[in-house]
């Protein structure tokens, strides 16, 4: 179990970039939604002992995090948003040396190691190719085996599938699917399917403070009976937008469909729908506004 409380982080430019957060996360995945700026990858950071809060309490495991980060780095993995390779390692090579990094001295426990991570994550057979020649979803999957390394308790990955195609987005959800089964995974994301997939858990973050949080169907059935959708033409989305709470507007048919947010029909020409967790995302990111 993670356990935050209070959380503060505030930059030197007057930026406050977590602002009284408190979560309780268990294990499995956690997903943490929210836009770029929300303060996500800040609160990534802190848990991740790269840079300390202001104020505000970390534990896991019992662990007092602040106190003690070098306990939480002997059972942390973490995928940070931009991870960077040597430009001529190869993969087998890179993640030798990221486990002798990681305390990993024992040469055939290290070896046996690196292979079976190398395996899980699908990369054995281009173990010899250097990993800056890897396709974004391949690079992706490097970075969960050097998170895994030293079978962590706690592993933190932030914007893992923004990029990534299709399949390999699918891939990498199914390999973090299944690590999740037996740690504490968060998944820091703005991609609101990568929550509704995956997560049984999550907390929506804006402006750096916790907007939402619990499981993703009961946040949505909170929105049942009152998400409301139709097309309108160009010249009168502004004016829906400034009587109703438009929660989203996309082009079908070349036409904006928009979903309101309303207790009662807005008029004949909206339909009901069954609401998905975007539509609870964009409540609550309207709430800021």
């Amino acid at each position: 179990m993670l356990s935050i409380q209070r959380l503060h982080k505030t930059y030197a430019n007057g930026v406050h970039a977590t602002n009284d957060i408190s979560l309780e996360i268990p294990k499995g995945l956690f997903g943490l939604l929210g836009p770029n700026g929300a303060g996500k990858s800040s609160l990534m950071r802190t848990l991740a002992t790269l840079q300390t809060p202001d104020s505000g309490s970390i534990h896991f495991d019992g662990v007092d995090v602040l106190k003690d980060p070098q306990a939480l780095r002997r059972q942390l993995g973490y995928l940070p948003q931009d991870f960077g390779v040597y430009p001529k390692v190869s993969a087998l090579e890179l993640l030798n040396h990221f486990a002798v990094l990681k305390g990993l001295t024992q040469r055939a426990e290290r070896r046996e190691m690196v292979e079976a991570l190398l395996q899980q994550t699908n990369l054995w057979e281009a173990r010899r190719r250097a990993v800056a020649s890897f396709s974004g979803g391949m690079r992706q999957r490097f970075g969960i085996a050097q998170a895994l390394l030293g079978a962590p308790r706690l592993i933190i990955v932030d914007e893992p599938t923004a990029g990534l195609d299709p399949d390999e987005r699918n891939r990498f959800l199914n390999l973090l699917a299944r690590i999740g089964e037996d740690v504490v995974v968060i998944l820091s994301t703005h991609l609101v399917d990568d929550v509704t997939d995956l997560c049984p858990r999550m907390a929506i973050i804006g402006a750096g403070r916790v907007l939402a949080e619990g499981e993703p169907q009961a946040a949505i059935e909170t929105l049942y009976g009152r998400v409301w959708q139709r097309s309108v033409s160009d010249a009168a989305l502004a004016d829906y937008q400034q009587r109703l709470t438009v929660l989203s507007s996309r082009l079908v048919g070349g036409k904006p469909q928009i979903n309101v947010y309303a207790d009662r029909q807005p008029d004949d020409g909206f339909v009901p729908i069954v609401p998905g967790l975007e539509d609870v995302y964009f409540l609550q990111l309207r709430a800021l506004a």
